[in-house]
């Protein structure tokens, strides 16, 4: 549990396996593009964690330029129910603050957006 907790805790890690469980293999520019704010560098480091987990391939088209995507390898499949289950969750949450920020009075909205 340890080492898999380990694995998944690292900055931004849970979201990158998140967008290729949604979105399938992906090229490392739209990746990146899916991921808002995440820099080159620390995309590259997350993928090649990954990588070296088994939990995501690296797949390369010797072309100019050359072509690489990132996808879930079955390694990182087995990970589909928990990552649904954890965006159930976010989304339940989202729903939840945002019906309590519309009933809420000015001031505790402000305090529920902070």
């Amino acid at each position: 549990m340890d080492a898999l907790l380990r694995l998944l805790m690292g900055p931004w890690t849970t979201y990158v396996l998140w967008v290729l469980r949604t979105r399938g293999t992906q090229r490392f520019g739209a990746l990146k593009r899916a991921i808002p704010g995440i820099s080159s560098r620390l995309l590259t480091a997350r993928l090649r964690l990954l990588e070296q987990a088994g939990v995501v391939e690296r797949q390369h088209v010797p072309t100019i330029p050359p072509q690489v995507s990132y996808g879930l390898t079955p390694r990182g499949e087995q990970l589909a129910p928990v990552l649904d289950a954890l965006d159930a969750l976010a989304r339940s949450w989202d729903a939840e603050d945002h019906a309590a920020s519309r009933t809420a009075t000015p001031s505790a909205a402000r305090a529920i957006a902070a």
